[in-house]
């Protein structure tokens, strides 16, 4: 038997996953965000951020942000090995988020951009455990709350998004997850 000895869990998430044109197979919008994420090098609010508004150029925004790079640091090469995500950098940033039982809210302000989610329309909570697959490689436990709504601002400016059925979690591609686990 193996030991899991590659992990992180999260307390407040908020995830997003979206695309600006229905004319693209995959997303250019991802922001993935904890109010606090713990791991065993350390914990703070953490997540990652993806944003390439044009498709034909590099993204503007990729990267795992948060409080403190050695957090940041972890991602990875220890949970997000062998994904496009591996050797993603890490960007400082601040994180707030905000999760009541109608609405969630997450703001993130790094490299010159702010985003900020909002999300309402809320399923009932549900547990997930989910078992490695090519995308992404590693468990996933933990209670979920499909956003049937969601909306995005970068810099100020609302972002027109398309939010596709499933994200790259394999569940919604907008939830609020009030706590969970990835482990290898």
């Amino acid at each position: 038997m193996t030991n899991v000895s590659k992990w992180m869990s999260w307390e407040g998430g908020i995830d997003l996953v979206a695309v600006t044109s229905p004319d693209l197979q995959m997303p250019n919008v991802i922001v993935h965000l904890g109010r606090m994420v713990n791991t065993p090098v350390g914990d703070a609010p953490s997540g990652m951020i993806f944003w390439q508004p044009d498709t034909n150029a590099a993204p503007l925004v990729f990267g795992f942000v948060g409080t403190d790079a050695k957090v940041g640091a972890y991602f990875g090469p220890n949970i997000f090995a062998g994904t496009p995500f591996e050797a993603a950098p890490v960007l400082d940033a601040t994180i707030d988020i905000k999760i009541s039982a109608t609405s969630a809210s997450a703001k993130c302000v790094t490299g010159g951009y702010t985003f900020e989610v909002e999300m309402s329309d809320f399923s009932e909570p549900y547990l997930i455990d989910r078992k490695p697959a090519a995308m992404p490689p590693f468990y996933q436990q933990g209670v979920e709350i499909h956003a049937r709504k969601a909306s995005l601002k970068v810099n100020g400016k609302n972002i027109d998004i398309i939010i596709p059925p499933v994200g790259i979690s394999g569940g919604p591609a907008s939830v609020v997850s009030p706590n969970g686990v990835y482990a290898r």
